[in-house]
């Protein structure tokens, strides 16, 4: 399997433009296609509000103003495309079926992001979305929460501050293992990674494993697919396992690390915090995630 198509919901954040950045890394890596999707507000989804105690004519102001809002912000993430993508040397345009080359395009359609992010990943090979930012809490990440329960694909999450259009992804990677299925999903879809990368290694704890395969059958499993696969014992750091991952994987100097997501409920984990939620809020390097 390799990789042909990515899906980017861009917003125009800062961290969207970081994202763009990775992706489009991620395109040149692959010769694959990126697909910029902005999703706009869609302004009739203020009249509901008509029940709230709202007069008519403060409704219709109300979905003018949403209205002008959007198309502005629409406008200002293609203006961001548009110069990151002529920065990067990538060709704007659909891409042609037998060329290898990376290639990106551009798209904006209004109605709800959760929907219809997740209804296009489920025909792009990696969604990459941007990093939860540190002002956001990370359970209001309606994209990242939407391809990872709704479009059965992978999704990268982009680090906040990527090292530069060339700055290698993929070289050395770590593959966080618990025996679950969440795991063994984020396994199947870093096989196309592990393949090309320098070295591959797997990460366990006695905090961490769940009911199912070891590491050490994860690594005869790999060596079938003829990928060779070191195993690291690593340890909660104050409790966390989620920061003795990221310890872990930044020891080893790890440019990708590839994870399950959400082995507990979400629900559980917004309450009383978990692995999930601590890598999406503290890591630097890129996260690949399956549910």
């Amino acid at each position: 399997m390799t990789i042909r198509k990515l899906l980017l919901p861009l917003t125009g954040t800062a961290a969207g433009e970081a994202a763009l950045t990775t992706a489009l890394t991620i395109a040149r890596m692959w010769n694959a296609h990126v697909l910029a999707l902005h999703v706009r507000v869609d302004s009739r989804d203020v009249a509901p509000l008509a029940g709230e105690g709202l007069s008519g004519a403060m409704i219709e102001e109300m979905m003018t103003a949403t209205e002008k809002e959007s198309l502005a912000r629409a406008q200002a993430v293609r203006s961001l495309f548009e110069s990151v993508v002529a920065a990067q040397n990538v060709h704007v345009g659909d891409p042609v079926p037998g060329t290898p080359a990376p290639t990106a395009s551009f798209a904006a359609i209004t109605g709800r992001e959760d929907d219809l992010v997740a209804q296009q990943a489920r025909l792009a090979d990696l969604t990459v979305v941007p990093h939860p930012e540190a002002a956001e809490d990370v359970s209001s990440s309606d994209a990242l929460h939407a391809v990872l329960f709704d479009s059965g694909r992978p999704v990268l999450i982009a680090p906040q501050k990527p090292a530069g259009p060339e700055a290698p992804i993929g070289r050395r990677i770590c593959l966080a293992w618990n025996g679950t299925a969440e795991s063994a999903s984020a396994v199947l879809a870093a096989l196309p990674w592990l393949h090309r990368a320098e070295a591959v290694r797997i990460l366990t704890a006695e905090e961490y494993q769940r009911r199912g395969p070891a590491a050490q059958d994860l690594a005869e499993y790999l060596a079938l697919h003829d990928v060779a696969a070191e195993i690291a014992t690593f340890r909660p750091v104050k409790s966390e396992v989620g920061a003795g991952l990221l310890q872990a994987a930044g020891e080893f100097g790890a440019d990708l690390l590839a994870m399950g997501a959400y082995s507990h409920s979400r629900l559980r984990q917004l309450l009383l915090g978990g692995v999930t939620r601590h890598v999406l809020e503290h890591a630097k390097l890129p996260i690949m995630m399956n549910r």
